[in-house]
């Protein structure tokens, strides 16, 4: 069947469910359903007592809410979460739904509230959520049409539910959506040990584990241990005394597999994505590339998509609601500061009710620039530069900074980097963006490459990729680079950032180790998209490193499975040389 055919099969399905909804009376519709109409909800008509039964047999606990006075059947807006808050917040963010004239639900994954099934984050919430969206389209209240939204979690639900889309799907709003595998628990190949006590937060009780969750002291200790003790990555639980059933299923995966793969769209799935979708995504969200992998996938395999993106200086949690005036000691400038609901719901009433665009979107990608408190939009990522500076990294002697410089190498040059693994003293690779500017830089390990001061504005705009030529007498090693503006005043403002491991540089689905003494090439791309403008005086700052440090996994360099490595492992410190070949691509819209 072709694309427009299936279009108008979708098409027809919904406008006949909609004349059957309209056809079944309302005290059917009661009749039918657990609800409460008293004074504890005033003019809202609620059931929190949903329970939907699945193709396979399980059941998904809910909650719905509608004004009393709405004229059914109605459009529903949809939550599909692990997060089982206290049903008093709950209720409260479905209120705010029949406030805006829809039905509100939260449907929540199996595992969860009353449901009596084994909590497995990400692996049925797609056909899960299709299931839930089907039932929800053939009650009498339903018009026939479902949007989604939410942030985290429960972004990464509404791209499962797209996967198999149904034909009541009509829109999504994800906010820093997860991809389980590409930015969580894993960052490039990478596990990131922030998330493991996630898996006791969501996955040891109907609800929240919120005392396990907030004992940071309990999980910092743990990995110090980690760190301190050189035991393998897998044994985690063990020091921590306490079994994790979630962390050893997904470290069985160090690949972006078929595991992996079947949570979320890939590749083709992608094409079959034609309702608007609106995105809203952070620069400093730690999981960004989990949600913008989505944007650019969708638009890979369909060129067509109506997907928008909303993007600026927002954390993981600042994204989901008004940003923060202030974020990892930086004050952004006040217009950045977007309400991320008002707009959600302005675009529902765009979708639903031919109301006006959210003033937002002036074109598909629309990003507030650091530094320049102004909003810029672009038809694409790639086109937000106009120009793409390519500048070698240059070993310099004698200096503070190696070089960033816009003409090639004459002749081959290689800096050589000793890192032993067994020596605790010493952490490399110091990339994550708190805070933000700093007055200085380590440069113990690692080098830092400066370029010449920019002669004019510029804006740096997008994220930046390159190739990184190497050579090492291990089988395999992480990588780090981390870009900075240093301003005419000596301050260091973090842009940006990478982390990936070697063996996966060309094929994430597949691992292939390097040939010890082989000078190789290692592509980049995946690192972290962001718009700031620097002022003329200003260089950039690349930092080349190796990953080292107590906050993700230790790749030893073995050729082993790296949760298996332990210090035993690294035997001999790992000997690196970056060549002059090794190049960044920094995307720029000049002025």
């Amino acid at each position: 069947m072709s694309y427009l055919s299936q279009k108008l099969v979708r098409i027809l399905f919904t406008t006949l469910l909609s004349v059957f909804s309209f056809s079944i009376s309302v005290a059917f519709a009661e009749k039918n359903a657990l609800v409460s109409f008293d004074s504890n909800h005033g003019n809202y008509i609620v059931d929190d007592q949903l329970m939907i039964t699945t193709r396979d047999g399980s059941k998904i606990s809910g909650i719905s809410v509608r004004k009393a006075n709405i004229t059914l059947p109605a459009t529903t807006i949809m939550q599909f979460t692990i997060y089982v808050r206290d049903q008093g917040r709950d209720l409260s963010e479905l209120k705010k739904v029949a406030d805006h004239g829809y039905i509100g639900i939260i449907a929540y994954t199996r595992g969860k509230r009353f449901s009596t099934k084994e909590i497995l984050p990400y692996e049925h919430d797609g056909n899960d959520a299709y299931d839930v969206i089907d039932w929800i389209s053939k009650q009498g209240w339903s018009d026939g049409r479902v949007g989604m939204y939410g942030g985290s979690y429960n972004g990464f639900t509404q791209w499962a539910a797209a996967k198999k889309l149904h034909p009541a799907l009509k829109t999504i709003v994800p906010y820093v959506a997860n991809r389980p595998g590409m930015g969580v628990p894993m960052e490039n190949n990478i596990f990131i040990n922030p998330n493991y006590e996630w898996s006791f937060y969501v996955g040891s009780n109907r609800t929240l584990n919120t005392e396990v969750g907030n004992d940071r002291q309990r999980f910092r200790k743990m990995q110090n241990k980690w760190w301190e003790t050189g035991t393998a990555y897998k044994h985690l639980d063990a020091i921590d005394g306490t079994p994790n059933r979630l962390f050893q299923r997904w470290i069985k995966h160090p690949s972006f597999d078929q595991y992996w793969q079947d949570m979320a769209p890939f590749e083709e799935d992608f094409s079959q994505i034609d309702i608007p979708v609106l995105s809203i995504d952070g620069y400093y969200n730690d999981s960004q590339n989990s949600g913008l992998y989505y944007l650019r996938e969708h638009y890979k395999y369909n060129p067509e998509a109506e997907h928008y993106l909303v993007i600026g200086p927002y954390s993981h949690f600042g994204a989901q609601r008004k940003g923060n005036k202030e974020i990892y000691g930086y004050s952004v400038d006040s217009n950045a500061l977007i309400d991320t609901k008002q707009i959600t719901f302005e675009w529902f009433d765009y979708i639903f009710n031919q109301g006006n665009k959210p003033k937002v979107l002036k074109g598909k990608i629309n990003y507030q620039v650091m530094g320049a408190a102004e909003w810029r939009s672009a038809s694409s990522i790639k086109s937000m530069a106009n120009k793409n500076l390519k500048l070698s990294l240059i070993p310099q002697a004698n200096s503070q900074f190696h070089r960033l410089s816009d003409q090639a190498p004459t002749k081959s040059q290689a800096l050589t980097q000793i890192i032993d693994f067994k020596d605790r003293s010493v952490s490399n690779n110091d990339y994550y963006p708190d805070p933000i500017i700093r007055s200085s830089l380590d440069l113990d390990n690692g080098f830092a490459f400066a370029s010449k001061p920019f002669d004019s504005n510029i804006i740096v705009n997008g994220s930046f990729s390159g190739e990184i030529s190497l050579s090492s007498n291990k089988k395999d090693l992480d990588i780090g680079l981390t870009l900075y503006e240093l301003t005419a005043s000596g301050k260091y403002f973090h842009l940006s950032y990478f982390i990936g491991r070697a063996s996966y540089a060309n094929d994430i689905t597949r691992r292939k180790l390097l040939k010890p003494g082989q000078k190789e090439k290692f592509v980049f791309s995946n690192s972290h998209l962001v718009s700031k403008q620097l002022d003329e005086g200003s260089r950039l700052v690349l930092v080349l490193n190796v990953n080292k440090n107590s906050f993700s996994q230790l790749n030893y360099g073995s050729g082993k499975e790296v949760s298996n490595e332990t210090i035993d492992d690294a035997e001999e410190p790992l000997v690196v040389n970056w060549y002059n070949d090794s190049f960044v691509s920094i995307p720029v819209l000049t002025l």
